[in-house]
């Protein structure tokens, strides 16, 4: 099995992902752009590269976890890129949230350079990340996936084989769809329940007890209740994966009429400076309209 991982990107999710690796009985090697994160691993034993070239050279599997395409196409095929330091057989997976044609592109560029790709985008926010519990949705060669489950199952509780490169990416898009359509009901159900001189306890008990019963709505709805609108997801990338579905939709022809809407709704709460917040913070967008009317 393959022993030494290389780790690129530690942020919000990438740092406690890149930890659970470590844990896992990896050797891990990580670089991020900014030194903090990076060295706050050092502290711990983990190697710091100095590039993702140096990282790629060291390491037999790569995982990159970046913002969004711009950051992907850097760390791959920048002048100190992953590419410059692929060897034969070199794993990469690429488990960021990007669109399709990005995947495709940092696939092809690592397999010209003679490596392998794996597109494993995850379901789940910070404190999945931090417990190990995101969903992996892979796409690749089943050869490549069994070569990289054993690394991907450190930091997930499930791996889901969502069939070739780019089916990974697309899965992910439909999942974070669903996740923006399923927040904006929420705060919407909890600010009508407001309004109509509901007790919020008793609506959110309602909500968790039938149909819609769903674990989003009861880590979210303690969230609201207590104020804390400290990022697990933030506003900011749940608007950039809904720029992305929608995006794709129009390229493969789907209708999304709904998700336009949510879209919107999203952009309102950055545009209200909530864009470093979670997702919860959609709520207030709601409060403050009502407050006017």
């Amino acid at each position: 099995m393959d022993r030494r991982v290389g780790f690129i990107g530690l942020g919000t999710m990438g740092a406690p992902m890149a930890r659970n690796v470590s844990a896992g009985g990896f050797d891990l090697t990580v670089w991020n752009r900014s030194p903090g994160p990076a060295e706050a691993l050092q502290r711990d034993g983990v190697a710091v590269a100095e590039s993702p070239a140096t990282l790629a050279a060291a390491c037999d599997v790569v995982v990159i976890m970046v913002t969004g395409p711009e950051a992907l196409e850097a760390v791959v095929a920048s002048d100190r890129g992953v590419v410059h330091g692929l060897t034969a057989d070199t794993l990469v997976i690429n488990m960021s949230t990007v669109s399709r044609e990005a995947t495709l592109a940092a696939a092809e560029r690592v397999e010209q350079a003679g490596g392998r790709f794996v597109d494993a985008p995850v379901s789940g926010t910070k404190k999945p990340a931090e417990d190990a519990a995101l969903v992996v949705l892979a796409g690749g060669e089943a050869t490549d996936l069994d070569r990289a489950e054993p690394v991907l199952r450190t930091m997930g509780r499930a791996v889901v084989r969502c069939g070739g490169v780019g089916q990974g990416t697309d899965t992910k898009h439909a999942v974070n769809l669903l996740l923006g359509g399923m927040m904006q009901s929420f705060v919407e159900a909890l600010s009508f329940g407001q309004k109509r001189g509901l007790s919020r306890d008793t609506l959110l008990e309602a909500i968790g007890t039938g149909a819609t019963n769903a674990p989003l709505y009861a880590l979210k709805g303690k969230a609201i209740s207590e104020r804390n609108f400290e990022k697990q997801f933030p506003v900011d990338l749940l608007l950039k994966d809904l720029d992305l579905v929608l995006a794709a939709g129009r390229e493969s022809g789907a209708y999304l009429p709904q998700t336009a809407t949510v879209r919107e709704c999203v952009s309102a709460a950055r545009a209200r400076g909530y864009g470093d917040e979670d997702m919860a913070s959609l709520i207030k967008v709601l409060e403050e309209i009502d407050r006017l009317v």
